[in-house]
């Protein structure tokens, strides 16, 4: 019998901490969970079915990406995400918001949406809520993002409060444009964004916004984008509580481990971010006592694994030197086992703090993390 085409349960909690599982059509998802960023298709430097094997249950695509090249259209024509990339289990796709307003020059904002400039060959492009959620349909996405302005780091109040407002706006157009692609709407889940910068009453405003259109999932944006992570555990020690407890809650584009760990504390579930894979090429590994650079000359006769406390295929077959023979050389492999290595470092965390929620022994577990790793 086929998956419902979405639902959340939550099988245990430990203080804000919460263990549950997203059930799709495509597969389960357990939380807390990690996702890692398929950006253009494609995990950079990993195989699909090598991310799976890390214990990874979905992954992300980007649509401001995907619509540029190669073009949501051409996938759609192809079979869609899932067959163009042979990865069969759910995607998320953002909804390109961010991306245009931080890769894009001249990019000019309106009520109507976003027109921008493409990084790749500088043609003109207009990004709507309701295009957003037509290239997402054409996609194949199993949970779709609304469309949002994500407000700038250091705006000021009046900023914050008007870009939400718009936010909000364009998030009950995405709602409407989700419901109009009906045979899609069958299938997927539509999450929608808070936004609000670091003010609480903002971000209470943008909650009560979005459980008034109704979402399937709520995520918590406008953070990690250079405030800190004191200030961004102030807004998360009372954002999740403004959204729905019976909902997912993602916080978008987090994080470093010891990130995870506290917004899971603090009552997330799901997670993205580009910097396991972004580190792993560029010769940093994550361990359970924090992060390393394969690079530095004392590693160049270290017959250690990266981390002695991973079970990860890396770990068990190749030596600190090896891969930093490989990083030094700019070998291919180099990055596909860093890669490999920090990706299945970040489930790994995941299911450790998914076993301690369900043991009611998350403090311990956090405690314990975090001596180890910021020892």
């Amino acid at each position: 019998m086929m998956a419902e085409r979405f639902s959340f349960s939550i099988a245990a909690t430990d203080g804000k901490a919460r263990i549950g599982k997203i059930s799709m059509q495509r597969g389960d998802i357990r939380t807390p969970a990690f996702m890692p960023v398929g950006t253009a298709a494609t995990v950079k430097a990993m195989k699909p079915e090598t991310v799976r094997a890390t214990g990874a249950d979905i992954i992300l695509g980007n649509t401001y990406h995907l619509m540029l090249r190669p073009g949501a259209e051409r996938v759609a024509k192809l079979g869609g995400l899932h067959r163009f990339m042979n990865w069969e289990r759910p995607i998320l796709t953002d909804s390109g918001g961010y991306q245009v307003m931080s890769l894009s020059d001249l990019t000019k904002m309106s009520e109507d949406g976003v027109e921008f400039q493409s990084h790749l060959d500088g043609s003109r492009h207009m990004l709507t809520p309701e295009r957003s959620m037509e290239i997402q349909r054409l996609l194949g996405s199993d949970i779709v993002m609304a469309f949002d302005e994500c407000t700038k780091n250091g705006a000021t109040r009046e900023e914050a409060m008007l870009s939400m407002e718009r936010s909000m706006r364009w998030a009950k157009r995405s709602r409407d444009g989700f419901d109009s692609g009906e045979e899609h709407a069958v299938k997927a889940a539509l999450f929608g964004i808070q936004q609000g910068s670091l003010d609480k009453e903002i971000r209470a405003s943008s909650a009560e916004a979005l459980i008034e259109i109704g979402f399937d999932g709520y995520a918590i944006g406008g953070l990690a984008v250079g405030e800190g992570q004191e200030a961004m555990f102030d807004v998360l020690d009372y954002a999740p509580d403004q959204l729905p407890a019976d909902k997912p809650r993602y916080l978008m584009g987090v994080g470093k481990p010891d990130d995870l760990v506290g917004a899971v504390e603090r009552g997330v579930d799901m997670f993205d971010c580009v910097l396991p894979s972004r580190s792993g090429r560029n010769g940093q590994a994550f361990t359970a006592t924090g992060p390393i650079n394969i690079r530095n000359a004392k590693f160049a006769e270290d017959l250690e694994p990266l981390d002695t406390d991973c079970s990860c295929s890396v770990c068990q077959t190749y030596s600190r030197a090896y891969l930093h023979h490989l990083i030094r050389s700019k070998e291919i492999l180099g990055a596909m086992l860093m890669t490999e290595h920090n990706i299945a470092f970040y489930q790994s965390l995941m299911a450790g703090m998914r076993e301690a929620i369900s043991a009611g022994s998350f403090a311990t577990f956090a405690s314990n993390f975090r001596g180890k790793y910021l020892g």
